[in-house]
Protein backbone atom coordinates (compact mmCIF):
# COMPACT_ATOMS: atom_id res chain seq x y z
CA UNK A 1 0.00 0.00 0.00
CA UNK A 2 1.54 3.28 -1.14
CA UNK A 3 0.41 6.25 0.89
CA UNK A 4 1.34 9.66 -0.46
CA UNK A 5 1.45 11.90 2.54
CA UNK A 6 1.88 15.61 1.91
CA UNK A 7 5.25 16.97 3.00
CA UNK A 8 5.47 18.29 6.51
CA UNK A 9 4.69 21.99 6.71
CA UNK A 10 7.61 24.39 6.73
CA UNK A 11 8.06 26.01 10.12
CA UNK A 12 8.68 29.57 8.92
CA UNK A 13 9.02 30.77 12.50
CA UNK A 14 12.24 28.71 12.74
CA UNK A 15 13.72 30.42 9.66
CA UNK A 16 14.76 33.55 11.51
CA UNK A 17 17.10 34.82 8.76
CA UNK A 18 14.86 34.08 5.77
CA UNK A 19 14.53 37.70 4.68
CA UNK A 20 18.28 38.41 4.99
CA UNK A 21 19.30 35.21 3.23
CA UNK A 22 16.82 35.68 0.40
CA UNK A 23 17.87 39.29 -0.16
CA UNK A 24 21.54 38.33 -0.31
CA UNK A 25 21.13 35.26 -2.50
CA UNK A 26 18.59 36.89 -4.81
CA UNK A 27 21.05 39.74 -5.43
CA UNK A 28 23.48 37.17 -6.86
CA UNK A 29 25.70 37.09 -3.79
CA UNK A 30 27.16 34.07 -2.06
CA UNK A 31 26.71 33.40 1.63
CA UNK A 32 30.14 32.58 3.05
CA UNK A 33 30.91 30.93 6.36
CA UNK A 34 33.83 33.30 6.98
CA UNK A 35 32.16 36.58 6.02
CA UNK A 36 28.61 35.95 7.32
CA UNK A 37 28.97 33.50 10.20
CA UNK A 38 25.53 34.20 11.68
CA UNK A 39 23.74 33.71 8.34
CA UNK A 40 25.85 30.66 7.58
CA UNK A 41 25.06 29.04 10.94
CA UNK A 42 21.34 29.62 10.36
CA UNK A 43 21.52 28.27 6.82
CA UNK A 44 23.47 25.22 7.89
CA UNK A 45 21.12 24.50 10.81
CA UNK A 46 17.95 24.71 8.71
CA UNK A 47 19.34 23.76 5.28
CA UNK A 48 16.53 21.40 4.32
CA UNK A 49 13.86 23.93 5.24
CA UNK A 50 15.55 26.75 3.34
CA UNK A 51 15.95 24.50 0.29
CA UNK A 52 12.21 23.74 0.40
CA UNK A 53 11.17 27.38 0.82
CA UNK A 54 13.45 28.67 -1.92
CA UNK A 55 12.53 25.73 -4.16
CA UNK A 56 8.83 26.56 -3.74
CA UNK A 57 9.68 30.11 -4.86
CA UNK A 58 11.45 28.77 -7.97
CA UNK A 59 15.06 29.09 -6.78
CA UNK A 60 17.65 26.34 -6.55
CA UNK A 61 19.70 26.78 -3.39
CA UNK A 62 23.13 25.16 -3.54
CA UNK A 63 25.11 24.65 -0.35
CA UNK A 64 28.73 23.57 -0.48
CA UNK A 65 30.10 22.02 2.71
CA UNK A 66 33.34 23.97 2.28
CA UNK A 67 31.49 27.02 3.53
CA UNK A 68 29.41 28.80 0.91
CA UNK A 69 25.95 28.82 -0.66
CA UNK A 70 24.30 30.45 -3.68
CA UNK A 71 21.28 30.37 -5.95
CA UNK A 72 22.05 28.31 -9.04
CA UNK A 73 20.80 30.07 -12.14
CA UNK A 74 20.58 28.81 -15.68
CA UNK A 75 20.98 32.04 -17.56
CA UNK A 76 23.29 34.99 -17.00
CA UNK A 77 22.99 38.50 -18.30
CA UNK A 78 25.74 39.97 -20.48
CA UNK A 79 27.02 42.04 -17.55
CA UNK A 80 27.19 39.04 -15.25
CA UNK A 81 28.83 37.01 -18.00
CA UNK A 82 31.53 39.67 -18.52
CA UNK A 83 32.10 39.99 -14.77
CA UNK A 84 32.26 36.19 -14.44
CA UNK A 85 34.80 35.94 -17.25
CA UNK A 86 36.94 38.72 -15.78
CA UNK A 87 36.76 37.26 -12.27
CA UNK A 88 37.75 33.85 -13.65
CA UNK A 89 40.79 35.41 -15.31
CA UNK A 90 41.77 37.36 -12.20
CA UNK A 91 41.36 34.37 -9.88
CA UNK A 92 43.29 32.12 -12.27
CA UNK A 93 46.17 34.60 -12.38
CA UNK A 94 46.13 35.02 -8.59
CA UNK A 95 46.23 31.24 -8.14
CA UNK A 96 49.07 30.95 -10.63
CA UNK A 97 51.00 33.75 -8.92
CA UNK A 98 50.52 32.23 -5.49
CA UNK A 99 51.41 28.72 -6.71
CA UNK A 100 54.64 30.13 -8.15
CA UNK A 101 55.31 31.69 -4.74
CA UNK A 102 54.89 28.29 -3.06
CA UNK A 103 51.49 29.01 -1.50
CA UNK A 104 49.07 26.12 -0.92
CA UNK A 105 46.11 26.66 -3.28
CA UNK A 106 43.56 25.12 -0.91
CA UNK A 107 44.38 27.75 1.72
CA UNK A 108 43.52 30.74 -0.47
CA UNK A 109 41.27 32.22 2.21
CA UNK A 110 44.45 33.05 4.15
CA UNK A 111 46.05 35.04 1.33
CA UNK A 112 46.25 38.82 1.48
CA UNK A 113 45.52 40.34 -1.92
CA UNK A 114 47.04 43.82 -1.81
CA UNK A 115 48.56 46.45 -4.12
CA UNK A 116 52.03 44.84 -4.25
CA UNK A 117 50.54 41.47 -5.23
CA UNK A 118 48.29 43.10 -7.84
CA UNK A 119 51.21 45.13 -9.20
CA UNK A 120 53.31 41.98 -9.58
CA UNK A 121 50.38 40.19 -11.20
CA UNK A 122 49.91 43.11 -13.60
CA UNK A 123 53.60 43.26 -14.50
CA UNK A 124 53.69 39.54 -15.25
CA UNK A 125 50.41 39.33 -17.20
CA UNK A 126 49.91 42.78 -18.77
CA UNK A 127 49.14 41.56 -22.32
CA UNK A 128 46.58 39.04 -21.12
CA UNK A 129 44.94 41.55 -18.77
CA UNK A 130 44.99 44.22 -21.49
CA UNK A 131 42.87 41.96 -23.71
CA UNK A 132 40.16 42.10 -21.02
CA UNK A 133 40.55 45.82 -20.34
CA UNK A 134 42.19 45.11 -16.97
CA UNK A 135 45.74 46.35 -17.59
CA UNK A 136 45.55 49.07 -14.91
CA UNK A 137 45.82 48.68 -11.16
CA UNK A 138 42.55 50.60 -10.68
CA UNK A 139 40.72 48.16 -12.98
CA UNK A 140 41.96 45.18 -10.95
CA UNK A 141 40.93 46.86 -7.71
CA UNK A 142 37.47 47.60 -9.13
CA UNK A 143 37.18 43.97 -10.21
CA UNK A 144 38.06 42.86 -6.69
CA UNK A 145 35.34 45.20 -5.41
CA UNK A 146 32.97 43.38 -7.79
CA UNK A 147 34.16 40.12 -6.22
CA UNK A 148 33.20 41.60 -2.84
CA UNK A 149 29.69 42.46 -4.11
CA UNK A 150 29.14 38.88 -5.28
CA UNK A 151 30.53 37.29 -2.13
CA UNK A 152 33.79 35.97 -3.58
CA UNK A 153 35.97 38.27 -1.46
CA UNK A 154 35.89 40.73 1.39
CA UNK A 155 37.91 43.89 1.83
CA UNK A 156 39.57 45.48 4.84
CA UNK A 157 42.49 47.83 5.42
CA UNK A 158 43.26 48.35 1.74
CA UNK A 159 43.46 44.64 0.92
CA UNK A 160 41.17 41.81 -0.09
CA UNK A 161 40.73 38.25 1.10
CA UNK A 162 39.24 35.53 -1.07
CA UNK A 163 36.26 33.73 0.46
CA UNK A 164 35.22 30.05 0.23
CA UNK A 165 32.90 30.77 -2.72
CA UNK A 166 36.06 31.00 -4.87
CA UNK A 167 36.11 27.18 -4.68
CA UNK A 168 33.55 27.38 -7.51
CA UNK A 169 36.30 28.80 -9.72
CA UNK A 170 39.07 26.60 -8.32
CA UNK A 171 36.98 23.47 -8.95
CA UNK A 172 36.44 24.59 -12.55
CA UNK A 173 40.16 25.34 -13.03
CA UNK A 174 41.04 21.86 -11.76
CA UNK A 175 38.40 20.29 -14.01
CA UNK A 176 39.74 22.14 -17.05
CA UNK A 177 43.31 21.18 -16.15
CA UNK A 178 42.23 17.54 -15.83
CA UNK A 179 40.52 17.68 -19.23
CA UNK A 180 43.63 19.27 -20.77
CA UNK A 181 45.79 16.51 -19.28
CA UNK A 182 43.39 13.87 -20.65
CA UNK A 183 43.42 15.51 -24.09
CA UNK A 184 47.23 15.66 -24.02
CA UNK A 185 47.42 11.98 -23.10
CA UNK A 186 45.02 11.10 -25.94
CA UNK A 187 47.10 13.04 -28.46
CA UNK A 188 50.30 11.39 -27.21
CA UNK A 189 48.71 7.94 -27.43
CA UNK A 190 47.41 8.66 -30.93
CA UNK A 191 50.90 9.88 -31.96
CA UNK A 192 52.44 6.65 -30.64
CA UNK A 193 49.95 4.64 -32.68
CA UNK A 194 50.60 6.73 -35.79
CA UNK A 195 47.16 8.33 -35.81
CA UNK A 196 48.16 11.91 -35.05
CA UNK A 197 47.81 14.48 -37.84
Amino acid sequence: MNLNYPPAPIALDKLTRLKDLFAMLNAGRHVNRLAEPVLWAELEREAAQYERVFGALGYELRIDGRGYAWFQTGEASGTVSKATRQLALLFMLIFEQQADAGQHLGRFVEWRIDRPLLTALLDKNRALLDAEGLAELDALQQLLDTAVRYGFADAANGAWRLLPAVFRYLDRFEELAGNADLAGESIALAAQQGEAP
